[in-house]
């Protein structure tokens, strides 16, 4: 295509002189015939089905009647039904996610799952790549089209559509792409995670799936704690996204060494609750942390942003294990990390099946059946 512009443009800057009267000159009107054979040349290529157009006018003019004409190269229509199977494959790629998601949280709870990330992150990257070539492609259409269009021209009517429907799958991957690979947890393994105590140390880490990125632009991701009592980061809340020493490791960024500070409130001395919230206990506060990545690449910048599961944040050891409760009921009963705090009900098997997962995690041995029929009885009596 590009080609065959450069030949037409240079072709109708030279020869075509409108505004004066050469008709009764052979030769130049031999000229305008082998320019008009290379602009119907040059429609043919750019279209899928459509009109003829006509040089009369110059550029930006049509005078011929509407004929149909097949492209031998449908560039468009390919483009359509790759955006279409993309589109597809995304929606697996979620559920996929999702999948991952449910797993993980099964694995804060002790439930023996796998959580790896490599296959997701290889699907993920392999998908973006292609619909970044699209971009690309699009970009060099609409630059070919910006230099030399006329009346009923292809790539004005239909590239805009092309790119904005690109752009909005671009943005669901890679928004999506962006989670948290490790839930806030403190580097002593016997402890739970998503148990925080102030003053102590912890760790979180969130990483992008498309692992696509300009090595010249420097990424920032920050973190910030939502709702109830307010909390100082006495470390940096704002880190570059890292690339591994090898491309498998893949874009991370990787907050350490973490410590909270409870921000007291100046008037009443006591730290401040949410607006509207309803007053809790401090082990039922449920607390997220929020990542907020600015992505670009390729000319697309975005705001990527994920959210931890709800944590708890304590001041002593001794309100561990009322703490753990509130996570481990949550995380049981929803998935969603900004669902409504109220504790609900759960059913005996949704509970016996965690319960398991607890002993297994610290026993390596999940209960038997029996034990869990006793455990039942002990809780509401026999049948």
């Amino acid at each position: 295509l590009e080609d065959l512009q450069d030949a037409f443009d240079f072709c109708y800057k030279v020869h075509y002189q409108p505004g004066e009267d050469r008709s009764r000159d052979p030769h130049y009107t031999r000229q305008l015939q082998a320019l008009q054979a290379k602009l119907q040349n040059l429609d043919q290529q750019r279209r899928v089905r459509g009109g003829q157009a006509g040089l009369v006018g110059g550029h930006g003019h049509s005078s011929s009647p509407a004929q149909t004409c097949v492209c031998p190269q449908e560039v468009l229509a390919q483009m359509q039904q790759l955006l279409g199977r993309s589109e597809t494959l995304r929606e697996l790629l979620q559920q996929e996610l999702g999948d991952w998601q449910e797993r993980q949280q099964h694995s804060c709870l002790g439930a023996p799952t796998n959580t790896q990330l490599r296959p997701l992150e290889t699907w993920f990257t392999e998908l973006g790549q292609r619909l970044f070539q699209l971009r690309q492609l699009l970009r060099a259409l609409r630059d070919l089209q910006q230099k030399v269009t006329y009346e009923r021209d292809p790539l004005a009517a239909e590239t805009p559509l092309l790119e904005q429907r690109l752009q909005e799958q671009l943005s669901d991957l890679l928004k999506s792409a962006f989670v948290v690979e490790q839930q806030p947890s403190t580097p002593n393994p016997f402890k739970r995670p998503l148990v925080l105590r102030t003053g102590s140390k912890f760790s979180a880490r969130a990483r992008l799936l498309v692992r696509l990125h300009d090595r010249n632009h420097r990424m920032e991701a920050t973190i910030h704690i939502d709702r109830f009592r307010k909390f100082n980061i006495l470390t940096s809340s704002s880190k570059t996204l890292l690339a591994g020493d090898s491309p498998q490791e893949g874009l991370v960024c990787d907050f350490q060494y973490l410590t909270l500070k409870e921000q007291k409130d100046s008037r009443s001395g006591k730290g401040s609750k949410g607006v509207g919230e309803v007053p809790l206990v401090v082990t039922e506060e449920l607390h997220l942390i929020t990542f907020t990545l600015a992505y670009a690449y390729c000319g697309l910048e975005l705001e990527l942003k994920t959210s931890t599961l709800p944590f708890v944040i304590i001041s002593n050891n001794n309100q561990f294990s009322s703490a753990w409760a509130s996570i481990l009921w949550f995380n049981m009963l929803s998935s969603d990390p900004k669902a409504s705090r109220t504790p609900q009900p759960s059913p005996w098997p949704r509970l016996a099946e965690v319960l398991s997962w607890q002993f297994e995690s610290v026993a390596e041995r999940g209960l038997s059946q029996d034990h869990l029929l006793m455990l039942g009885e002990k809780l509401f009596g026999k049948a």
